[in-house]
């Protein structure tokens, strides 16, 4: 990334460059106006030489800076919406696609290395940038002017609403997280939870609450890869737990999931996604999620249809993470200095850029969130989508019928 392709690229926003010999230049004249400080004259050439990885490793080791509040989110604002793929950019994620199946694959044992890396890190940790009920998954917001919390609870009865709950139904939650939608499932649906968790942390603290709630006898948690647990029922749900699943046990994940679904069952499958198939940025999966994947529909889809589920609604959020991860960087910078305090610089500036980068590459790049709901029968699933707005949606059997009365009973 040298000046001259600075000024032939950013052509949306400005950008105002400061190296370190003191000389200043500008790019652009729009906005949003980002400041680019940097302070070691290699920055731009390790940037140049492969950015989905020197971009970020080189803010953590605070060769430069964007200036203080929003100076993060705009230079990122910046630089991806004026550089978008390029033939280098191509070559990389095929060799870091190459690589990606050279990998040893995620195993039981190894999920459960990686799990540690990100997922016990302290519950403090998660309670500065969070909202109350301590979803680490995309919101969604019906509106704009609705709170983290309102968007949360909204995505919550969204996910009720598509798995047609019943009381006393039982219900698998594969990656349950803190316990926030198996406690809202189990309080509004009336149904019986199993959580699975490989997070000695997020256990704990989702039986722990649990208790605080009465609900531990509804409500059960277990430290449990998917492919290790045993039983039947009638409804699967898993949020934010595919992309850790790895694109060669796609086969894997949808026969288990198969096993364990009673035979009118209804599953629903909340995950990060991508419009095109290509590797996890490589800083994401060396700093943040290792062993992690992004799946492309053409990826995982091969894989459903060899375990027999239909598909029975499909829907794309596009923009809902990124309004989430703004509010969870607003939330994180609030706190920052505590987290510096207690985890160090390095640690704050590693966040800070995840949850940004990530922010821009849902505004301004291809990624997105797939819920794909799934049911051995298709005759489980009403065949029009209104009973999402219902008030109390009806079971399948009592909204419209598959076949004429006439044809039915011949």
């Amino acid at each position: 990334m040298h000046l001259k392709a600075l000024k032939q690229s950013i052509r949306v926003g400005c950008l105002n460059l400061c190296m370190p010999n003191g000389s200043q230049y500008r790019f652009g004249s729009d906005q949003p106006e980002a400041w680019w400080h940097v302070y070691n004259p290699s920055v731009l050439a390790r940037v140049a030489r492969r950015p989905e990885l020197n971009l970020g490793e080189t803010y953590i080791e605070k060769s430069w800076d964007a200036g203080q509040g929003e100076g993060l989110r705009n230079l990122l604002a910046v630089l991806l919406r004026n550089f978008t793929d390029t033939q280098p950019r191509r070559l990389a994620r095929l060799r870091d696609t190459l690589l990606g199946w050279l990998d040893r694959g995620n195993s039981i044992a190894r999920s459960y290395r990686q799990i540690r890396d990100h997922y016990d890190l302290d519950e403090w940790l998660f309670r500065r940038f969070l909202d109350e009920g301590m979803f680490y998954s995309c919101a969604y917001f019906e509106r704009p002017d609705l709170t983290l919390e309102e968007a949360q609870r909204a995505k919550c009865e969204m996910i009720r609403r598509k798995l047609l709950l019943r009381p006393g139904q039982k219900v698998l939650d594969i990656g349950s997280g803190w316990g926030g939608l198996a406690f809202y499932l189990a309080e509004t649906a009336g149904v019986e939870v199993t959580g699975l968790t490989l997070s000695q942390e997020q256990l704990r603290v989702a039986r722990e609450e649990a208790r605080k709630r009465g609900l531990d006898r509804r409500v059960e948690f277990l430290l449990q890869d998917y492919r290790q647990h045993q039983g039947r029922y009638d409804r699967i749900v898993s949020v934010g737990m595919f992309e850790h699943v790895g694109l060669r046990h796609y086969p894997d994940f949808f026969r288990r999931v198969e096993e364990l679904l009673a035979p009118d069952g209804v599953v629903l499958l909340h995950t990060i996604g991508c419009n095109h198939p290509g590797p996890t940025n490589p800083w994401i999966r060396r700093h943040i999620f290792p062993g992690s994947h992004i799946p492309s529909l053409s990826e995982f889809t091969p894989a459903l249809e060899k375990a027999r589920l239909w598909v029975t609604d499909l829907e794309v959020w596009r923009l809902h993470y990124a309004y989430t991860l703004r509010e969870w960087f607003r939330r994180f910078q609030k706190h920052r200095t505590e987290v510096v305090e207690r985890m160090g610089e390095r640690f704050a500036r590693l966040w800070e850029f995840y949850l940004a980068s990530c922010e821009a590459s849902f505004l301004y790049w291809d990624l997105a969130v797939f819920q794909v709901q799934m049911a051995k029968r298709h005759g489980s699933v009403p065949i029009t989508r209104d009973y999402l707005s219902e008030a109390v949606p009806r079971a399948p059997s009592e909204r419209a019928r598959i076949l004429p009365e006439k044809t039915r009973s011949a």
